[in-house]
């Protein structure tokens, strides 16, 4: 179930929700009681790292990687 950060305009207090996504728009009370909060734009982070190597042009036509003859030699 997704997690839904959210911000007291009464208090300043930030606090997360898990609930479904047909309810992600729907009004939240803060841990202390108040109704009047706002929902926050979140950033998704993916731990790791890849890394790809760039593109390389083939010459004579080929289709690019081992089939236009990158890599067999």
């Amino acid at each position: 179930m997704p997690r839904y950060e959210y911000r007291c305009r009464t208090c300043g207090d930030t606090f997360e929700l898990s609930r479904p996504m047909a309810e992600s728009s729907a009004p939240a009370t803060c841990p202390s009681g108040h109704d009047d909060t706002v929902k926050l734009l979140s950033t998704v982070a993916v731990g790791g790292s890849v890394s790809a190597p760039a593109p390389q042009a083939s010459g004579g036509g080929g289709g690019g990687g081992c089939c236009g003859g990158g890599c067999c030699g």
